[in-house]
């Protein structure tokens, strides 16, 4: 779900040195133009070397990485962690010497869009535990969703190159790598817990059991081992040498990495508690304020979040109510009639391979449906493409209902919506046009694709910031759309599933902030958004469990979505008939993520330039 226009050079480091007396010294125009893109270039430069991941997903050239970046990986030890983070403190500092006096408008906003991202992700440094630096704060480095092991496998098996003897050294490198990041994670994971951040039991249990299911692999059988070996083979390199040093690897450095953060994590166990939230952390609830403004951008308190939550349920409510009672289901409360409707045996398909491939092919007819009416209401549609495809299995019991990877923006690689099948219950089909359309388009795939294909946008802009805001807040925003132009009006149940997502993600208002500052247990939470939403009690363990490791990052799609509605109206109040939504969705897209508010000062410019 994260994203990164292509520059052609990069000045690197060495520039520093009279970047910020430039700005300083104010002598504006283009001199203060040049310093603030040699101040992003060596921000873009900086990420990408600190993370070859990013630049591999991104195709980038190597000088714009800094180097070499293909048989490499992020460096995950402590010591890493902290020159991160005092990196970042470093760039805080180089924007705000860099004056805006002088400066374009569209430059005044990069240096305000790229100085908040900093700053919301610096705030999570100062607590001495998890990951802060230009990610997200998460305060645990592994749990079922964050570390090396969620992520890494189906990295290499979707994303890195094996065209030639090259790219296969370079993957059996990466392995090794792995294994380094894997023995880094663990010591951080054990001295975190010795701090007071430990996971809850629950989530120790969660990420042990995706864990086992690798570590009970053979060494060949792992998609680590076989990746390589299919994509050797389509290379038409020697396949067999290439299986066994792949094979070694794996099975004398990675399984025995796995083995062992197994055993730190079982040592682990029996200190740790029930409690859910972060508030249980050192400075918890300082904690938590931090990551709910990463999230949001905004300075909603939580107790303004959780009051917006139970407010949108309850209205949420009464129209699932009606439309219930339109389809005969006019008995128990709404939760219960929507459960009992997520067990009508027409919705469902079977928890098989071939249901599977049912859902998936049904899945790419909805997004071509949806494609021809996409020109009524968007001005640019983006050229790449999406596909859909299913969640790794051996990280399904952990990971999301669903979630979008970002095309490569040489467009040798389409954008990907990723969905967990591992029980195809949890997916109704009246459930799935909504998720299509937060996800793909017009949702998340619209959004990044047009994002990296936008002209004029400095590469960090347009391919590597991410506001969850702004991003996901789009995306949620985008499945009302969907229904304002009309995909619904021959699907009753499909609304239905359109107004529970709706009601999903304000009971994500109520029981991340319940979680995490009300203090709430789990199983508060699952009750909670069971009776909310009448969604399954197993798929909603999950979304509970996701909400304990990523603090606030549930509250960001419906903050988000209100902001851009809001938005949309003033602009519609300011302009009248003048008002023109394709126009809108341009001023929202076309100039890459932001926070909040920097959004509204763009919008603000875009109603001014339609009124002259």
């Amino acid at each position: 779900m994260q994203p990164i226009t292509r520059r052609s050079a990069l000045l690197g480091a060495a520039a520093l040195g009279s970047l910020g007396m430039a700005g300083a010294c104010g002598d504006g125009g283009a001199g203060a133009t040049v310093a603030l893109k040699t101040l992003l270039d060596r921000i873009t430069t900086d990420i990408l070397k600190a993370s070859p991941e990013t630049a591999t997903s991104l195709v980038v050239p190597e000088q714009m990485a800094g180097g070499p970046y293909m048989s490499r990986l992020s460096d995950r030890s402590a010591e890493a962690a902290a020159r991160d983070n005092e990196m970042v403190g470093g760039w805080i500092r180089d924007l705000e010497r860099l004056s805006a006096n002088g400066l374009s408008e569209a430059d005044a906003i990069s240096r305000d869009v790229v100085l908040s991202a900093a700053r919301y992700s610096h705030a999570a440094a100062p607590f001495g535990y998890g990951d802060a630096a230009f990610s997200s704060p998460n305060p645990y480095v592994v749990s079922q969703l964050t570390g090396a092991y969620t992520g890494l496998p189906d990295f290499l098996d979707s994303q890195h190159p094996v065209e030639d003897q090259a790219g296969a050294d370079a993957w059996l490198a990466r392995l090794e790598a792995f294994a380094g990041q894997m023995q880094d994670e663990t010591a951080r994971f054990v001295a975190d817990s010795a701090k007071g951040a430990r996971p809850p039991v629950f989530i120790l249990d969660t990420a042990l059991t995706q864990l086992r299911a690798f570590a009970g692999l053979k060494a060949d059988e792992t998609v680590l081992v076989q990746g390589l070996v299919r994509k050797a083979g389509e290379a038409s390199l020697a396949v067999e040498p290439l299986k066994a040093s792949a094979t070694r690897i794996v099975s004398e450095k990675v399984l025995p990495a796995y083995q062992a953060l197994i055993a730190a994590m079982e040592a682990e166990r029996p200190k740790a508690t029930t409690d859910a939230g972060v508030w249980k952390l050192p400075r918890g609830d300082e904690y938590y304020a931090a990551a709910l403004a990463f999230w949001t951008t905004t300075g909603k308190t939580p107790d303004d979040v959780h009051q917006l939550g139970l407010d949108m349920v309850a209205r949420l409510q009464a129209e699932m109510d009606t439309g219930l009672k339109a389809l005969g289901l006019t008995t128990g409360t709404v939760g219960e009639r929507m459960s009992a409707l997520g067990r009508q045996p027409q919705y469902l398909y079977p928890n098989t391979d071939a249901g599977r491939d049912q859902l998936l092919g049904d899945l790419n007819k909805q997004m071509a449906e949806l494609s021809t009416r996409l020109p009524d209401v968007f001005g640019t549609l983006p050229k790449a493409a999406v596909e859909v495809k299913r969640i790794p299995a051996y990280t399904e019991a952990g990971a999301p209902g669903g979630y979008y990877q970002s095309p490569a923006p040489d467009g040798s690689r389409p954008g990907a919506y990723y969905i967990n099948l591992r029980d195809t219950a949890a997916w109704p089909k009246w459930s799935l046009p909504t998720l299509t359309y937060h996800e793909a388009s017009p949702g998340h795939h619209l959004q990044i694709a047009l994002a990296q294909e936008a002209e004029g946008l400095p590469y960090i802009r347009s391919k590597l910031l991410w506001f969850g805001g702004y991003g996901e807040g789009w995306a949620l925003y985008a499945e009302q759309l969907a229904d304002e132009i009309g995909m619904y009006e021959n699907d009753p149940s499909g609304r239905l599933g359109y107004l529970q997502s709706m009601a999903f993600r304000a009971a994500r208002l109520v029981v991340d902030t319940g979680l995490h500052a009300k203090r709430w247990t789990k199983e508060q939470a699952v009750d909670y958004m069971v009776g909310a939403t009448g969604d399954t009690r197993d798929s909603i363990v999950t979304e509970i469990e996701r909400y304990c490791v990523w603090p606030a990052q549930a509250t960001c799609y419906m903050v988000g979505k209100i902001d851009l509605l809001e938005e949309r109206e003033r602009a519609k109040a300011a302009l009248g008939d003048r008002f023109d939504l394709k126009g809108f969705h341009d001023a929202v897209l076309l100039n890459g993520a932001m926070p909040l508010d920097v959004l509204g000062r763009v919008l603000g410019s875009w109603v001014e330039s339609q009124k002259a």
